[in-house]
């Protein structure tokens, strides 16, 4: 069988529902978009625990301190999760998860654009649990059915923890947003801080002025089926009645629902700022690296000791 004869075999099983599973054969193109992605979305996974780790000891309850803690660990749980699926395409290439990990330090491997921001206030780490874990959840649901067998099953069970940690996110919100001034201040003072991050976090709408871009392929390949901007919308169409309803006011004086074109116009986030980020240039980007990469060290023994050369001796 020709490769021309395989990439229509190939297209006809995805048309089919079929899903593709590691061992199958798999354009190029294909391989490199899921590898990209799914190393990307472990990574983030393992960097955004990382703001609310830093609340572990600063929690103001032992209730609200445990909740945290857990929710961490799953966020850990679900990069190690996904490293292992990156793990399985990336064999022909002989790459492994140690690679991944020396590609972030090394900067060669971006992570998500909200965990490079502060998270100085409790209010910060409740909404990252409220509004950033859901804009996760939105993007995540939309790739349950996803093309690749591996990274589809591993959704499903990330997208129900992750509705856990959404529900905990708004628990702290909600009890901030029942209590004093002082305290729904804080709120909206991390609202304001977080909205840009949270409307560039699906991504611009199109990466370059042709219009062609990597949410096309992975539409392409139906590893997902809606664009940056129907998920920034169906985000909206979700979160702001639920802002507003707290009567929180939206950062944004041009935000309004067209009801004609049934969307939410709003002002654009800077895209460049959003570059700059995404590479490492962010408020919080050199410590949360460092901080990884010190704890990737520090266990460095424990790695060793489970290694399976280590087993032989």
């Amino acid at each position: 069988m020709s490769e021309e004869q395989k990439y229509e075999h190939f297209m006809q099983r995805i048309e089919k529902g079929d899903k593709i599973e590691a061992e199958d054969w798999m354009p190029e193109e294909y391989r490199m978009t899921l590898i990209k992605l799914i190393s990307m979305h472990g990574i983030s996974e393992i960097m955004g625990a990382l703001p609310e780790k830093e609340w572990v000891p600063k929690a103001p309850s032992l209730r609200r301190k445990l909740g945290i803690m857990a929710k961490v660990q799953d966020e850990m749980g679900h990069g190690q999760l996904l490293l292992r699926v990156t793990e399985d395409l990336m064999k022909p290439y002989g790459k492994t998860r140690e690679e991944i990990m020396q590609d972030l330090f090394n900067k060669d491997l971006k992570f998500h654009n909200v965990f490079h921001m502060p998270a100085p206030t409790w209010g910060d780490a409740g909404l990252i649990g409220w509004l950033v874990d859901g804009a996760a959840i939105i993007t995540q649901t939309n790739m349950l059915k996803a093309s690749y067998g591996p990274y589809a099953r591993a959704l499903k069970r990330i997208c129900a923890e992750e509705v856990f940690h959404a529900q905990h996110g708004e628990a702290i919100i909600m009890a901030l947003a029942e209590g004093t001034e002082e305290q729904r201040e804080l709120i909206q003072d991390s609202l304001n801080r977080w909205w840009d991050s949270l409307l560039m976090f699906f991504g611009p709408a199109s990466s370059n002025t042709t219009g062609s871009s990597k949410q096309d392929t992975t539409i392409k390949y139906r590893i997902r089926t809606k664009t940056n901007e129907q998920l920034r919308q169906d985000f909206l169409d979700k979160y702001i009645p639920r802002v507003l309803a707290l009567g929180l006011t939206v950062p944004d004086e041009t935000l309004h629902y067209d009801k004609e074109k049934e969307q939410w116009n709003y002002k654009q986030p800077d895209w460049n700022e959003f570059k700059k980020i995404i590479k490492g240039n962010g408020p919080k980007s050199e410590d949360r690296l460092n901080l990884r990469i010190n704890a990737y060290k520090n266990t460095a023994w424990v790695r060793e000791a489970l290694s399976p050369d280590e087993a032989k001796v």
